[in-house]
């Protein structure tokens, strides 16, 4: 506690005080940043109060109060989570304001920042000490913390998922007590809190293994869908870092491989292609498959057309790692053993086909995103145990208009359980503490050592209850695509 502060333990804060400490930091209810929505617009929430802390003093005052009123706490990041993982009905953390890099160690190649900084902020840090992440997913808009608590990846069959590369956390329990854990210190709770959602506590500060800044030479080429799966073990060996983009329409993959490099920088972007008909041209297509729905098999055909040309390019590894996330989308995502991923893919290719051929089947956008990672042993990780391969599908909102998805995903879903397949945790999924049982030998001891460390659930929200404790009723389940139920069959 600082020296500044008259009172020797926080629960010696007459309760008006402890409002007036808090009032500075919290959002006012008119304010619109009081109700939450995650980027996608998909998922939005009203929490009972809305903090913003500046300090570690700040967050230690909020879950004082918490216990006092008997309220939930939840932090929140940008929103980036296709789901309502950040969603609460009780308090919420914003954390946008614990943002800065505390420590940086060139020599042994580590940084420690506090959980709100961005992917961006923290590449912008690093570059400026000559260091880069390990590894990076296809976005950098998250917060270092939103990352690290859902097991979020990138590609390389020999690379982990980003959560393999913290060192150390920092955190703050339900009782106000601070946890340092690590490998050799706290291990449960470090191994728990690596892929925990945000339920072991309130994360301040994350020392996270970080390499020599690099750049990325990246090959694209397209290939058909046979060929891809016919050398699928070659082809994911091929370089560092591969990815592969699955245009069902078209019934081709498109590939990329990349490996770090020494050669200048190049750049393969071109405003007609990418911009003009990569994007608008695109979206417009998609907003008149709204109403036309067999033009989407045609625009996915175009869409495969339009990238299908072989680009070369060398830039800065966290630009290459990165994609242009392009349209609001629904999205959902899973991971299945490796070796497992060729009976899958034909598996979802017979089934689109089928919809394809059936003029009253379900027409998905494009592409699916095909990406791999080694195993691990993180409790809930997608990855523990088995290198994976991750399989993703979305259904894009032109110009910000719902379209059908439920049905589609649904259909999806059922293929990769088939295939023991694992949900990212960021991303909506029916499963329930029976199905996550099955799937994580680790599953018990993980609900174990929250009830340990937090016994009144401080740290649970409505995807929490629902999805680790089984919880149904009005108060768990009406959230789940509350604000994309109208008109998306």
């Amino acid at each position: 506690m600082s020296q500044t502060q008259p009172y020797q333990q926080l629960s010696d804060i007459p309760l008006p005080t402890l409002y007036g400490l808090l009032q500075p930091i919290t959002i006012p209810l008119a304010s619109p940043r009081a109700r939450f929505s995650n980027w996608a617009r998909t998922y939005s929430c009203s929490p009972v109060t809305v903090f913003e802390p500046e300090s570690d003093y700040q967050c230690e005052l909020i879950l004082e109060l918490a216990r006092r009123e008997g309220k939930t706490v939840r932090a929140a990041g940008v929103g980036h989570s296709p789901s309502d993982l950040a969603c609460t009905s009780g308090y919420m953390v914003r954390t946008d304001k614990l943002c800065r890099v505390l420590e940086v160690d060139c020599e042994k190649r580590y940084v420690v920042a506090q959980a709100g900084i961005t992917l961006h902020s923290l590449h912008d840090e690093l570059a400026s000490h000559g260091l880069a992440m390990i590894n990076v997913g296809s976005i950098s808009d998250q917060t270092l913390a939103g990352i690290i608590t859902t097991a979020t990846h990138g590609s390389g069959i020999t690379y982990g998922v980003i959560s393999t590369h913290v060192l150390s956390l920092t955190l703050l329990l339900a009782d106000g007590s601070r946890a340092r854990c690590s490998r050799s210190e706290n291990p449960d709770l470090f191994t728990a809190s690596i892929c925990g959602l945000g339920t072991t506590g309130l994360i301040l500060a994350i020392q996270l293994e970080v390499e020599p800044a690099f750049r990325l030479k990246e090959t694209q080429y397209t290939i058909s869908f046979d060929e891809g799966l016919q050398t699928l073990d070659r082809l994911v060996q091929s370089a560092e870092h591969v990815r592969l983009w699955w245009f069902p329409q078209a019934d081709d993959l498109r590939v990329s491989a990349a490996n770090r490099s020494s050669e200048p920088k190049t750049s393969a972007t071109n405003w007609f292609w990418n911009t003009l008909v990569g994007y608008h041209l695109i979206q417009f297509l998609m907003f008149l498959g709204r109403f036309i729905a067999p033009l989407n098999i045609w625009t996915g055909k175009f869409a495969s057309w339009v990238s299908s040309a072989p680009i070369v390019a060398v830039d800065d590894s966290f630009r290459v790692f990165n994609l242009d996330c392009k349209y609001l989308q629904y999205t959902t995502e899973w991971a299945v053993p490796y070796d497992r991923a060729k009976a899958c893919l034909l598996d979802l290719r017979s089934w689109l086909n089928d919809e394809h051929n059936n003029p009253n089947g379900l027409r998905p956008h494009f592409p699916i995103e095909i990406r791999f990672s080694e195993a691990d042993d993180i409790w809930l990780s997608p990855s523990n145990g088995q290198r994976t391969c991750w399989i993703g599908i979305i259904q894009y909102k032109p110009y910000g208009f719902k379209v059908s998805y439920r049905k589609l995903f649904e259909r999806f879903e059922n293929i990769l359980r088939r295939h023991a397949g694992r949900p990212h945790w960021a991303k909506a999924h029916p499963l329930r503490p029976g199905d996550l049982r099955t799937l994580y030998p680790r599953f018990h001891d993980f609900i174990n050592l929250l009830e340990a460390v937090d016994p009144h659930g401080m740290f649970r929200n409505e995807y929490v209850e629902r999805h680790l404790f089984g919880k149904r009723g009005p108060e768990v389940d009406d959230r789940v695509f509350k604000s994309s139920r109208p008109g998306t069959r």
